[in-house]
């Protein structure tokens, strides 16, 4: 078939389907989020056009907003639907790499086409071309190689029959998931090429569930089978791998307690009673508690972030760390006895090794009651109180309102301590984005859109600060303008309220991160109306002055959100220095002058350098 480069990676992506958890067959890439410009219009551009009916292509206003609304759907289906971001050259594609880091840490599918100056280089230097004096080569595309899986730079129309099996490897590895970036020339997205029919041909990918080695399941189960207070962590590959089902049976059947990462928040419902509640900095002082006392820590599929150990001062420092993961860079960490596989596969067969062999029941029934008392601490946090409520307050009616079939995120700043540590979840399919591995500001609208795609079941509500609204609102107007229903929920606590508790926390002087510690020459400094600002950007807007104010207000956003198709926002005070602590700790530079230096020495002795292999 006789294609330009374009025309034939347009078709390639069409033919292109995936399998759901649930066994459903669906479009691998169900959207194109495109800004065009003169690196990706015509060549790129046209093909698109020509398959409008087949691959929807949707307008983002900020290619690094779109880029994360490519994250945000990927995220919402599980990794099974993977958004493409398109851009034109220079500043259009730098602005996606922001993006891109987002989805390498959190490893999540990403396809980037951003464009790139032409390789035959006769009117060089092209408009928003960069010039490297000692390497013709190289572009600002070669800035997303730091934050790639796969990289690669289409320079031959026929390059695309080795690199697209590449692209939709990695897509779909459990192990090797995360972005993938094809730089496109712009004269070659142009070339025609005679490409073989085959490369077109319908395909459906089915994520891989690689099974365990046997000796690996034998030396875990072992380990196990020797501790008495065995604890189980559950993280986003668990979500990934449809394998909560599996781990709440291998709890129960075992009495092990459990508890969950970010990534792997709502795959347990709150009230089981093997439930220790979230784990971590942002988790719970329930499951910290137990993590704290646990001989054994069974961990599937999490990155074991700084947030998820208490930069490693969470566990006891003769735990007995066994890791189930794809990624066997994961699994490796701080010296675990490795399990690499997919977590459904691998506790399926973990547990034919531990028939007969169940933990001691008075450490199994501590998980309920230690989550009793955080749970009392949460109600308290949650009461009314006068005047403009906290965020636990803000969070409590929004959980209280939602459905089982909602979806609730955030990123960044101080929400995701309120959301993680004290959301309670029904359990089942998950329904939490919490964008904390790479904590990327302005996440919490850009992907609420691109999940607001993709879960027809439910309604998607994001919680963000005013800094974060301030820093990436443009995709509010897409997804009005689109037609996509979901409510934002603005607490405006006028700064960057969780930095500046950082600052103060460790004994530096407040400054600029309040809007009343930063310079301005004005003695009365404008403020932002949020509430006039959604209302431009076309959506619903309702505002509330306290917590009664507010649930009306969040209720009202909902039934107007799902009636009229488009984002409703609430804005709301609220105030600056209450947060949920979990009571761990986080390693943070401090200077010896800081009075937060004494509380650093005193921790820092209790860091895990290495966990012995058991």
């Amino acid at each position: 078939m006789k294609l330009t480069t374009a025309q034939a990676l347009v078709a390639w992506l069409i033919a292109q389907h995936s399998e759901t958890l649930d066994g459903r067959e669906v479009p691998m890439f169900p959207a194109v989020f495109a800004i065009f410009g003169h690196g990706n219009v015509l060549g790129l551009g046209t093909a698109l056009e020509e398959r409008r009916d087949v691959i929807p292509v949707w307008r983002g206003h900020t290619e690094q907003g779109m880029a994360l609304a490519a994250v945000g759907l990927a995220k919402a289906t599980h990794r099974r639907q993977i958004g493409v971001a398109t851009s034109s050259i220079g500043p259009g594609a730098l602005n996606m790499v922001t993006a891109a880091g987002v989805a390498h840490a959190n490893r999540l599918p990403l396809l980037l086409l951003p464009g790139d100056t032409f390789t035959g280089r006769a009117p060089d230097p092209v408009l928003q071309q960069v010039e490297h004096f000692g390497d013709p080569t190289v572009t600002v595309n070669d800035a997303f190689r730091a934050v790639s899986r796969w990289f690669d730079r289409i320079t031959r129309p026929e390059q695309l029959l080795a690199t697209l099996p590449q692209v939709a490897r990695v897509l779909t590895d459990p192990a090797e998931a995360g972005p993938v970036t094809l730089a496109l020339p712009q004269d070659v997205q142009a070339e025609t090429f005679d490409f073989p029919e085959r490369l077109f041909e319908p395909v459906v990918h089915r994520v891989p569930r690689p099974r365990a080695d046997r000796r690996s399941l034998e030396e875990a189960a072992a380990a196990l089978r020797r501790s008495k207070r065995p604890l189980l962590v559950l993280g986003g590959g668990v979500r990934y791998s449809g394998a909560a089902a599996r781990a709440l049976e291998f709890a129960r059947r075992h009495r092990i307690p459990v508890t969950e990462t970010t990534a792997g928040r709502t795959l347990v419902a709150h009230d089981d009673p093997l439930y220790a509640g979230p784990l971590g900095i942002t988790g719970s002082a329930s499951a910290n508690a137990l993590a704290a006392q646990a001989d054994a820590v069974l961990a599937v599929g999490t990155r074991l972030q700084d947030f998820t150990t208490a930069s490693w001062t969470l566990f006891d420092p003769d735990v007995r760390l066994i890791h189930i993961n794809a990624a066997r860079f994961d699994a490796v960490k701080h010296g675990a006895l490795e399990v690499v596989a997919d977590a459904d596969t691998a506790l399926e067969d973990l547990a034919a090794h531990m028939t007969g062999w169940n933990a001691d029941p008075a450490w199994s029934a501590r998980a309920a009651a230690a989550r009793s008392e955080w749970d009392t601490h949460i109600d308290k946090l949650r009461a009314p109180t006068p005047g403009p409520p906290s965020y636990a307050q803000i969070v409590g009616v929004v959980n209280e309102l939602s459905t089982a079939d909602d979806y609730v995120m955030t990123a960044s700043g101080g929400l995701p301590g309120e959301l993680i540590g004290g959301w309670r979840a029904s359990g089942g399919e998950p329904t939490m984005d919490v964008e904390y591995g790479f904590s990327c500001m302005g996440y919490e609208l850009a992907g609420a859109w691109g999940a607001a795609m993709s879960h027809f079941r439910g309604l998607v509500t994001t919680l963000l600060g005013d800094g974060s609204y301030l820093m990436l609102n443009s995709e509010l107007f897409s997804a009005a303008f689109a037609g996509h229903p979901l409510v934002a929920v603005v607490c405006d606590n006028d700064g960057y309220a969780v930095i500046g508790r950082l600052q103060e926390g460790q004994g530096g002087e407040p400054y600029n991160n309040f809007y009343a510690d930063c310079r301005s020459n004005h003695p009365r400094p404008p403020r932002v109306d949020f509430a006039q600002h959604a209302h431009a950007m076309g959506c619903l807007v309702f505002t509330a002055g306290d917590l009664v104010q507010f649930r009306v207000a969040y209720k009202n956003a909902r039934t107007a959100a799902l009636a009229e198709r488009r984002p409703a926002v609430v804005v709301i005070r609220t105030q600056a220095r209450s947060w949920t602590e979990s009571g761990a700790w986080w390693e943070v530079g401090v200077p010896e002058h800081l009075s937060g230096r004494d509380a650093y020495e005193q921790a820092k002795p209790g860091q895990l350098r290495l966990v012995r292999r058991p």
